[in-house]
């Protein structure tokens, strides 16, 4: 472990409790972080309860790392649990020059140039870029401004612009619902974000994970209450991703843990299922927690 990396002990736990008997459950999702050049996976273990009779893990076209689980016993309760050790090392200080440095516009993939980012330039199905985002885009975007200056503009201004409201938004809730509310949660802003990059011809991708916070000074870190968390990242020539955050107004460093990345939200979900029930009813409960661990901590 290097001096200047931080290591995470994160665990996520997601309950599910129905009204009554479930006999078959299905599910998918995105919980364990992923290798990166900044990132490394040094422990991970899922566990499913009860105990699937089928369980799987993989990778996605995207290198994300998934899960698959079918639970065949009745239950009226089921628990998913990740834990994971993971060690970030601060991004690299020369991603803000270079191609940060020259306009926006010379950082549209084209040709053979950036063809692995081209799935990211596309706008979703129903599509999100509107006028309204056109608009909101524009003072940002301007012409031959550096990339770095039209991303730390974006970030700010969403961050401005927009009340963080717990609850406000649901995962289906559209970026023209956002623009028009003024309001929304991390994925919300992140897809906002996504949305003008693309607008203007660049590509974007959504990506989930994990912040670490501290405590206030003189408090001891509360466990259990962290979120997940959602932020975007933008291509570069040379194929190098700036990632950015307009909930916090700030660039990716070594606080963030990253979990997978996709087109939008609905590609890397934590977890999505099926289930056969005659339940009318359900609840779910999410608890999360980063704790940082020193690098000689026992994994």
């Amino acid at each position: 472990m290097t001096d200047d990396a931080r290591r995470y002990r994160i665990v996520h736990r997601t309950t599910y409790r129905y009204s009554g008997s479930v006999t078959s459950s299905y599910g998918r999702g995105y919980l364990t972080p992923r290798d990166t050049d900044h990132q490394r996976v040094l422990t991970t273990d899922l566990s499913v309860d009860p105990l699937p009779a089928d369980s799987s893990t993989g990778v996605d076209i995207w290198g994300n790392r998934d899960l698959y689980f079918h639970v065949t016993q009745p239950h009226d309760t089921l628990v998913v649990t990740a834990r994971t050790d993971v060690e970030v090392t601060p991004p690299d200080p020369g991603r803000l020059s270079g191609p940060a440095e020259e306009p926006w516009e010379s950082a549209r993939p084209a040709g053979t140039l950036g063809a692995l980012a081209a799935d990211f330039v596309l706008d979703l199905d129903p599509p999100e870029i509107d006028a309204a985002v056109i608009a909101y885009a524009a003072p940002s975007f301007l012409p031959g401004r550096p990339l770095r200056d039209v991303v730390v503009d974006l970030t700010h201004r969403i961050f401005t612009d927009f009340t963080y409201r717990s609850g406000s938004t649901l995962v289906s809730t559209r970026v023209a619902e956002v623009l028009a509310s003024r309001s929304g949660v991390c994925q919300d802003f992140a897809r906002l974000a996504i949305a003008c990059m693309r607008a203007n011809g660049l590509a974007a991708r959504y990506v989930s994970g994990y912040l670490a916070t501290d405590p206030p000074p003189g408090r001891e870190r509360m466990v259990g209450i962290d979120a997940t968390h959602a932020w975007a990242a933008v291509w570069m020539p040379g194929e190098v991703w700036l990632a950015f955050d307009p909930t916090n107004d700030q660039l990716v460093d070594e606080r963030y843990t990253t979990v997978a990345w996709g087109r939008d939200y609905a590609d890397v979900p934590p977890l999505r299922g099926v289930i056969y029930t005659e339940a009318t009813g359900s609840v779910i409960e999410v608890s999360v927690d980063v704790a940082p661990v020193s690098g000689d901590a026992d994994a």
